[in-house]
This record gives C-alpha cells, structure tokens and sequence, in this order.
C-alpha cells in the first residue's frame, strides 16, 4: 500500500485529452509528448483514461497501452488512471493495472450503469480498493446519476476506500459539508469553471481539463487561488472563465481538443460518437482562445 503521507493527487493533476490519428487510431508517441510537455510546464500530474481521454470508447488494449505510455513518459507516481467501468471486477482489473504499470493512485466513479443505492456504491469502492492503491472518488451525478453526497463520501472515507473526491457536482457548498464530516479527505476541483470557489473553500488539488491547452496560465491561477492570492487569482480567473466553462459542457472534449488546435498543440477529431462542435460553439471556443493566447495566457 502506498505511504498514506503521500498524496499524489494533491496540486493540478491534468485530465489528458487524448490525440488520435486522422483514421482515429490512437497517436502514443504524441500522447507521451504532451504528458512530458504538461509537467515540463509547471502541472504536478497526469489522469488519464478520464472522460476527456475518450476511455469509454478505447479498446481495452488501447486503454492499457494509455496507462503504460504515461507512467513511461513522466513516471507512475506523477500518473492517477481513471478505472471507471460498467462492473466491479473490471474496474478492480484497471486499478491492478494501474497498480502493476507503477502508478500511485486511481480514480474512480460510482456505479454508472444503473442508478446505484448507497450500499452498491459502498461495495463498488470497497471491491476496488481491495486492489491495493489509494483510491480518488470521482462524484459526477451529471453524467452517473449516481450523486456521492457528502454523508455517503464520509461514509467511504471512514470505512478506508476513499482517500479524495474529484467533485464536479457544481455545488460548491459541499465542499464545507464536506470538511465537516470528513476533515481527513481531500477534496478535489473537479469542475474548471469552480476552481476559485472550491480553492477558497479549501481543495487540495485540481483534476483540470483547461490545462491540455494553457497549462502555465492555469497552474498559477490555481496556486494563486490556493495561497489565498486573490489580485492575481481573479484577474485570471475572469481571463480564462470564457474557456474553463467549457469543461462543465456537454461538448467539453471537442472543446478542449479545439484550444489545444488553436495554440499550436495537437487536440485533432473525437471518436464517435462525440461528434464536431456546430459552427457557433467552434467560432466562440476559437474567438475564447484567441483571445487569451492575444493576452499574453500560454
């Protein structure tokens, strides 16, 4: 078991968007670029196989092979997979895999395939941990329909399978619920368009989609909003809001994917079936980046 003095989830952890080929096949060689490119330019870690790296629509091997690319370009310890699956034996395979590749956590959503009743979640969590790395509950009820509310986060932190949440409710009075019922768990930004809120509120980490495209810009709008910086932090954050909404989008893949084209990195196409932003979302995605990239934002 890793050291439980040792967090690696805590700082900016980028939710990797993931590059593919025009055939759509995916592009490994770019892919362990842009991990090195990530950390080389101030973020503290990797979270592929996330909704933003396109997992549910990868081949097991492909989804594997992700892992493995990451953990060779920047290190396990800097690498926290994303094991999310339909059951819980196959998501406790992915965490072994994390686990077997070096990685020094996982994170991983409640049931999704159905709407799951606390004592489902508690089971799903518990079956997974018994694969041997920390685990970093990812609370989207958006998406799941399965909502982590915090007396069921305490719950899970209590019983040991739970170290963090990545919480992307959009509600940001949780975060003080909570600190109340579990002052021990760390809670992560899981929505861009939230950072200063939760910063303010006490996060100790944030699962980023934004940094794909401007990493330097958004590491010190995040370590300003950490340190209670806030003339920096809010001229920042009003700079970039325009494009760190996208992230609580439906469209929020081929948005990133767009900004990333936009500054010169590769995003490239989705698989399907995302499919390319209408004309409008792509020219206010386009006008958003230009317009930081103009201000002087890398």
């Amino acid at each position: 078991m890793t050291d439980p003095q040792y967090r690696p989830w805590r700082g900016v952890l980028v939710a990797t968007a993931l590059p593919l080929n025009t055939d759509l096949s995916v592009d490994h060689g770019r892919f362990a670029e842009h991990c090195a490119w990530l950390i080389d330019n101030g973020c503290d870690g990797v979270v592929p196989n996330g909704s933003l790296g396109e997992y549910q629509v990868l081949t097991p091997e492909e989804r594997a092979k992700v892992v493995e690319t990451a953990v060779a370009a920047i290190g396990g310890q800097r690498v926290m997979p994303g094991v999310a699956a339909y059951g819980s034996a196959e998501a406790r395979r992915w965490a072994e895999q994390a686990r077997d590749a070096g990685c020094a956590a996982v994170m991983l959503l409640p049931p999704n395939s159905y709407r799951a009743d606390d004592r489902s979640v508690l089971a799903h969590y518990a079956e997974v941990a018994e694969a041997g790395l920390p685990l970093v509950a990812y609370n989207n009820p958006i998406d799941t329909k399965v909502d982590l509310v915090p007396e069921l986060l305490a719950r899970l932190h209590r019983e040991g399978c739970i170290h963090a949440v990545k919480e992307f409710s959009g509600d940001v009075r949780r975060a003080y619920r909570i600190a109340e019922l579990a002052p021990d768990l760390d809670l992560l930004v899981g929505a861009d368009d939230v950072l200063l809120e939760l910063a303010l509120a006490g996060a100790k980490g944030w699962v980023a989609g934004y940094p794909n495209a401007l990493p330097t810009a958004t590491v010190e709008l995040y370590h300003a909003a950490v340190t209670g910086d806030l003339d920096t932090a809010r001229v920042l954050y009003r700079r970039l809001h325009p494009l760190l909404r996208w992230d609580s989008r439906t469209e929020f893949v081929q948005a990133i994917k767009l900004s990333m084209d936009v500054v010169g990195r590769h995003g490239g196409p989705c698989r399907p079936p995302r499919t390319p932003l209408l004309p409008e979302q792509e020219a206010a995605v386009r006008a958003a980046t230009e317009k930081a990239v103009a201000s002087g934002l890398t």
